[in-house]
């Protein structure tokens, strides 16, 4: 008999679900989160494993690359989707989480997510430590300046330098104000250079990843934005079209449309959300500071119709499909229409 199985991982344990023909539950049971202790368990099993699903999360992937190696069909299922058929149940557990993964697999009714490699994900941590330092950075400076508007002290517009002397500058002379600021100021020198290293890194690797070089090409794409850009695509093959990549990191209009309704509203703001922020950045420095170059002509020139905010949107959607293809293709960005479409019919 042939089985699909559902895994609702959480930290300590995973509940396990096995549906036979016709959707008829053969088993249940709970395994610990682990590779080895899930291998173990499916193969004890006496059925023929068509696929496992599981779905996207924290866990996921290193669950899924352990399955996989052990040489079972391992599918990674989109966690919107998942969650939308799971909130249909009116009592949610863990089993029967894991019992509408299983049925979910079975229908066919998933969206399978790609799981990335492992130099991938070890970019993105690297990436996500550099905005968790930069993000408590900049919560201390505006809790410090909170604490001081209270007493009438403003620090105003400061360069980075200049902060901490401007911070000890108005606190001089009041010694409870300088042992409230004192162990910030500390923290915050503490958290300046760490956050400095780990700029230097990320633009090092940039610097010596061919593929990173080839995309900050591009006005507007730095070392922050093309590690993100890489190491969310993973594969650009994955994709067949790049246009796909639009759609995917939710820079698309969403559409509700039923009988004579049908609104056109806001993206969909589906998928990657670092990597539609990255691509927003860059389409927002490629309008305000970049060179001239087709890409910002035509970002201008939607502007006037549809208003900047619009056009920035649209822009970092249409930089997303370009950079897709200067990575497929190994090409630099064309600062020229005329380049452009040249080498597009070469």
């Amino acid at each position: 008999m042939e089985v699909y199985i559902g895994l609702d991982v959480s930290l300590a344990s995973t509940a396990v679900c096995v549906l036979g023909e016709k959707g008829k539950m053969v088993t249940e049971a709970r395994v610990a989160s682990a590779p080895e202790a899930l291998v173990s368990f499916l193969r004890e099993l006496p059925y023929g494993i068509v696929a496992i699903g599981l779905e996207a999360g924290p866990l996921s992937q290193w669950l899924h690359k352990g399955l996989t190696e052990a040489g079972f069909e391992a599918v990674l299922m989109e966690t919107r989707r998942v969650k939308a058929a799971l909130k249909a149940m009116p009592i949610k557990t863990d089993r029967r989480d894991a019992e509408g993964i299983a049925r979910l697999l079975q229908m066919g009714w998933f969206r399978p997510v790609h799981c990335k490699t492992v130099s991938s994900q070890e970019m993105r941590a690297l990436l996500s430590s550099r905005k968790s330092v930069k993000d408590v950075l900049i919560k201390i400076e505006l809790s410090l300046r909170g604490v001081l508007r209270n007493f009438g002290l403003k620090l105003g517009p400061v360069s980075k330098g200049r902060w901490e002397a401007r911070v000890r500058e108005l606190i001089a002379g009041n010694a409870v104000l300088e042992a409230a600021a004192e162990p910030i100021l500390r923290a915050r020198a503490g958290l300046r250079r760490e956050l400095a290293g780990l700029e230097r890194l990320v633009r090092h690797l940039a610097i010596d990843d061919p593929v990173c070089r080839l995309l900050m090409t591009m006005p507007g794409v730095g070392p922050v934005i093309a590690l993100t850009f890489k190491s969310a695509i993973d594969r650009p093959g994955r994709f067949r079209r790049s246009k796909d990549v639009g759609p995917w990191v939710g820079l698309t209009p969403g559409r509700d449309q039923s009988g004579e309704r049908d609104i056109v509203g806001a993206i969909t703001k589906a998928g990657d959300a670092g990597l539609r922020m990255a691509l927003y950045q860059a389409a927002t420095v490629m309008l305000n500071r970049a060179g001239p170059n087709w890409l910002k002509a035509w970002g201008l020139r939607l502007a006037k119709h549809r208003g900047k905010k619009r056009a920035t949107v649209a822009l970092a959607r249409r930089i997303g499909v370009v950079l897709h293809r200067m990575w497929r293709d190994g090409t630099a960005f064309r600062f020229t229409r005329e380049a452009a479409m040249a080498l597009r019919t070469a």
